[in-house]
């Protein structure tokens, strides 16, 4: 009987490839990046308790919530909850507001802020310091104190407003009593404490810019109109339109502090004022119909990844570098 050479069989096998420990090529990279990962800590934990883990209450959109049966006790009613919004009288309105708002914040804001990051970029020397702590400071006032200053020129008797519109002999007005002036009030506060963090923004975004190009375009003979038309707006483009995208995902909710500090609250300017998170507000404290406002919620979380995820699918498609993901 011939012997079969082991050697012939071994070589006929197809060689075997060792593959390497996932677990423990994960553990080396965690152990080499210890130090950023105890920085991110922190971080990490607050959004995870803060973010996170409430992700549970989601589930009383589509519960009849009873305190004594608690969450996962409750009644199940499914959609019921979501009816509250679109069956409220108001739901046209307030609808209207919140999407029209939001639009013209985003617009607005994001032109007003490219156009102070150019102009912030010309200025050189200490008094570019001045300038970004004038237009950050706002950004850190909370709503409440907001709506005091608001209060400084809007009102009736003492109001900055009226003390001027006085000087040129025209009669005062109750501003919190009207609709028509909320809709220029609003934008112009929303500006003013917003401008100051999207203009950082856009100006970090101009300082990583490479000198090369503006010197290039000097030795051409470019003005500095030109070099900001032709050289940094283009360049900044792909940051523009991720915080574009970013701020789609806000579209259908409302910022609750402007909407509701601002104006006072006052039911006469509710017609222009009012936005879903003031409604489902008052809808929460009057009737404590707590399961409305958590359906509600839940949706203006559904309907803002959405439009992320189509804004960013249209952007993806035009210009894939720009997209955000």
């Amino acid at each position: 009987m011939a012997k079969t050479d082991p050697s012939a069989s071994t070589a006929a096998q197809p060689a075997r490839t060792t593959k390497p420990n996932r677990f423990r090529k994960e553990w080396t990279h965690l152990k080499k990046n210890r130090e950023l990962l105890m920085l991110a800590l922190p971080g990490i934990l607050y959004k995870l308790v803060i973010a996170y883990i409430p992700m549970v209450g989601l589930i009383l959109a589509f519960k009849y919530f009873r305190y004594d049966e608690g969450i996962f006790g409750s009644k199940w009613v499914g959609f019921d909850n979501f009816e509250f919004l679109f069956k409220a009288q108001d739901a046209f309105r307030i609808i209207r507001n919140t999407l029209g708002y939001n639009f013209v914040y985003i617009m607005l804001g994001t032109a007003a802020a490219l156009l102070l990051a150019l102009l912030l970029n010309e200025v050189h020397g200490r008094l570019i310091k001045i300038y970004q702590t004038a237009m950050f400071l706002p950004y850190f006032i909370s709503f409440v104190l907001v709506g005091y200053i608001a209060n400084a020129f809007l009102d009736h008797n003492a109001g900055y407003l009226n003390t001027m519109l006085g000087w040129f002999g025209l009669e005062p007005h109750k501003w919190y009593l009207e609709t028509t002036p909320w809709i220029f009030i609003l934008p112009i506060v929303s500006l003013w404490k917003s401008i100051g963090f999207s203009t950082l923004v856009y100006y970090a975004g101009i300082t990583g810019i490479s000198t090369e190009y503006y010197e290039a375009a000097r030795l051409d003979g470019a003005t500095r109109v030109q070099m900001m038309w032709r050289i940094t707006l283009p360049l900044l483009k792909p940051l523009v339109i991720i915080l574009f995208i970013l701020g789609l995902g806000n579209i259908f909710r409302g910022d609750f502090g402007l909407h509701y500090f601002v104006p006072n609250n006052v039911g006469p300017n509710y017609p222009t004022t009012d936005i879903i998170d003031t409604y489902i507000y008052r809808a929460l404290t009057k009737l404590g119909d707590i399961n409305s406002a958590a359906a509600v919620g839940f949706l203006q979380s559904v309907v803002g990844l959405v439009t992320v995820l189509t804004a960013n699918f249209i952007v993806r498609r035009v210009d894939k570098d720009s997209a955000l993901f």
